[in-house]
């Protein structure tokens, strides 16, 4: 019997453990863990029942429906065919995602914990060739609201964690308010909407104990997704450094699913869309990112508003991957219907349609922020859906989840969501209505209110459903053949990454499944990482101390695609942020003069110093401290510039601050931390003067890739800023290529 089943270790998702394959024999639920106890049963009133404490959980060998009905299959929504729309008359579908949508008040479901701004977006006009809709022709501006936000915490929960990313955008245009409702990571877990309650309960915390709070690093979502095994493409992304992102402004975007545009003679492209930032896509390192969760739980949405603050308005550029609308919507091979797939750029490159600028941060965060509500049927005249069996299901859910949250079907009269267009809906009353409605007659024809609302026609910017012919099929619960490759954008997406992300990738796996109490769901997810990466499953498996499975599934390996890796590039610095370390024995000369160069190229200086006030008060370069010794962490900053010894400050003691609890040197134990952290983050640090002794101090040599000591700023700092072009000095710790 191994060690652990000797030992009484807290912590099983469940009473009984589980197989490694799944469970086909029909049995009860199982009864609850020894240490469960529900409340008392009684009646609304208090009145004692004499029922079983248990009486009110599930019950049934059988998946049933709301009204006891049995169900068959609830992997696949009821379509006209296996490509086909979905059909409304899908009870079951409605009920199963109607129940989820109102499962979560107030606060959404998903995507909980969010950060706005407000913003314009300016079309380049290079999209009017394949689109009538009027905000994407040429040098048009159009106001825009942008929500980014953590998908599995709730609203308390911390920004730094590994999660997938909604990055949302709500188009205020004069033809009525379109939403792109994306994400940052262009696959999605599942390929049918009807799963997504399922993937969501799997993600969230374990009903039981409500824990672990915002992560994926628990039992139930390896154990879903292992056996979901469409989720695995998601899943790469997710544990990679795409996961963990530096900032929403270092941040792509993705509409997911594939759209369908529309000229004026009629003519159709399918496409998606990319949201690409100016500055680059950047990350964080995993332990930096848990630092941060302690030290800045706001970190993401901090950096957010300082940057719009401080004038470095974060910019992206909105971009189009094309592809012929043809009858079997396939791309080289790739099923454009499947949400879980990607297009490699260099495929499809991305053209580049306009320019996104946030610029304002919101007055308030509930009445913005909170309320905004989005919807992918909110469409315009030239943008229309596909059958895309996910975005089909999204187009009930967000409509439904926005009545139940916001109070009723008037969110749309919300300040931050009303339309900058005209609205004669015939819509009348309901809950929270403010208009005030004039007339008689909200319907038509009606003759009583002179006819109006009148109709528009196509000339007049009706929005048309673009006519789809349909393939003769049958009415089933299926996917088509095309749905069933789970394994090769995954490894696609694995071999396209430098060594030093894969080494991420590596550690990310072998850490969120060494959270997994259960060995047999870790014993299953190596086995479908063979099937991705023979090198990755063997590292991962010998991180987790487990046997290295075979691979079951023949996998077609495919050209690299650069575009996919977030290093080797370099990007504008405006908006980063570097502290620079001083005290009373540096020359404020030499650090104005590095404040005034790294504000000059748009990046933000932050002095640190032992106490807080002002370095060289009275003095004509008497400087502002903005962070102190005991206040300042490496994670708050993209580089750091040491113009001081570091000597130890009055509050070095171990009772003043933790931090300053390592045996007494010649430099404050806070300094050499902050170091030694940046230097572990790969981060660049320069130092000139005496800040060379600090480096010293903390065991750093002058000689390491991104480390600069001079004998004065100027070429301290220039250097520093060259190295805050490519993010990270990676080279500094070099990683070995993963076979496969």
């Amino acid at each position: 019997m191994p060690a652990e089943d000797k030992i009484m270790i807290p912590g099983a998702p469940s009473s009984e453990r589980p197989t490694v394959e799944e469970p086909t024999a029909a049995r009860e639920p199982l009864a609850p863990k020894p240490d469960q106890q529900g409340p008392e049963a009684v009646s609304p009133t208090g009145s004692p029942t004499g029922a079983p404490v248990n009486s009110r959980a599930q019950s049934g060998q059988y998946l049933t429906t709301a009204q006891g009905l049995r169900v068959g299959d609830t992997d696949h929504s009821l379509k006209a065919g296996p490509r086909g729309p979905i059909l409304l008359q899908d009870h079951h579908l409605r009920e199963k995602i109607t129940h989820f949508d109102h499962e979560r008040i107030p606060e959404r479901v998903v995507h909980a914990r969010g950060a706005g701004a407000h913003g314009v977006f300016r079309s380049y006009g290079t999209a009017s060739r394949i689109t009538k809709a009027g905000f994407l022709a040429p040098d048009v501006e159009t106001p825009v609201f942008v929500r980014f936000s953590t998908v599995l915490g709730s609203r308390g929960s911390a920004d730094a964690v590994r999660d997938t990313r909604g990055f949302s955008t709500k188009f205020y245009t004069d033809e009525g308010t379109y939403d792109l409702v994306g994400n940052n990571i262009p696959v999605f877990f599942i390929q049918d909407g009807i799963k997504f309650p399922d993937v969501v309960h799997a993600a969230k915390p374990h009903p039981d104990r409500e824990i672990p709070q915002a992560q994926s690093a628990h039992d139930t979502f390896w154990d879903f997704v292992s056996l979901h095994t469409e989720a695995q493409a998601h899943t790469m992304w997710n544990m990679s450094d795409r996961g963990i992102p530096r900032s929403y402004r270092t941040m792509e975007g993705f509409g997911v699913h594939t759209f369908r545009l529309s000229d004026e003679a009629g003519n159709t492209t399918l496409v998606k869309f990319h949201w690409k930032p100016k500055q680059g896509v950047h990350s964080l390192v995993w332990e930096e990112a848990q630092i941060i969760n302690g030290m800045d739980p706001d970190f993401n949405r901090r950096d957010l508003a300082d940057a719009i603050e401080a004038g470095a308005y974060p910019e992206w550029e909105l971009g189009v991957q094309t592809f012929p609308d043809t009858e079997d919507q396939m791309f080289e091979g790739i099923d454009l219907l499947d949400p879980t797939k990607f297009v490699p750029e260099e495929l499809a490159p991305v053209q580049p349609i306009g320019l996104m600028t946030l610029n304002a941060n919101p007055t308030n965060y509930f009445a913005e922020t909170e309320q905004v509500a989005f919807h992918p049927g909110h469409l315009v005249p030239g943008i229309d859906v596909t059958n895309d069996p996910l975005l089909q299901v999204r187009l009930f859910s967000y409509l439904d989840t926005q009545i139940s949250r916001l109070g009723g079907p008037n969110f749309a009269q919300i300040p931050i969501n009303r339309p900058h267009a005209p609205v004669n809906d015939m819509l009348r009353d309901g809950m929270h209505q403010t208009a005030v409605h004039a007339g008689v007659a909200p319907y038509r024809p009606n003759s009583l209110d002179g006819g109006c609302p009148f109709l528009a026609g196509q000339d007049m910017g009706a929005f048309v459903d673009v006519p789809e012919e349909l393939a003769a099929g049958v009415k089933e619960r299926r996917n088509p053949a095309s749905f069933d490759d789970h394994f090769s954008q995954a490894r696609l997406f694995f071999r396209s990454l430098t060594p030093v992300e894969q080494d991420h990738v590596i550690q990310a796996y072998t850490f969120e499944l060494g959270k997994c109490y259960e060995s047999v769901i870790r014993e299953r997810q190596l086995m479908a990482l063979a099937n991705i990466d023979a090198g990755l499953c063997a590292a991962v498996a010998s991180g987790l101390g487990m046997p290295v499975p075979g691979a079951t599934v023949q996998v077609p390996d495919a050209e690299p695609s650069p575009a996919l890796s977030q290093i080797g590039k370099t990007w504008p610095i405006a908006g980063r942020v570097v502290g620079l370390v001083v005290d009373s024995s540096s020359d404020l000369s030499q650090v104005n003069a590095a404040r005034e160069a790294l504000d000059a190229a748009g990046v933000v200086p932050l002095v640190i110093a032992p106490a807080g006030g002002v370095v060289g008060a009275g003095t004509d370069q008497e400087v502002v401290v903005q962070r102190t010794y005991l206040t300042a962490r490496s994670t708050e900053f993209d580089a750091l510039l040491v113009a001081a010894g570091g000597s130890p400050a009055p509050d070095a003691e171990q009772g003043r601050d933790a931090k300053a609890g390592e045996p007494a040197t010649r430099v404050d134990p806070r300094v050499v931390l902050m170091l030694s952290e940046a230097y572990r983050h790969a981060k660049a640090i320069g130092a000139w003067g005496a800040g060379s002794g600090a480096l010293e101090a903390a065991g750093i040599s002058g000689d390491t890739p991104g480390i600069t000591v001079g004998d004065g700023p100027d070429a301290v700092v220039s250097a520093v800023q060259e190295m805050l072009a490519s993010h990270r000095a990676w080279d500094r710790f070099p990683a070995a290529p993963v076979g496969g």
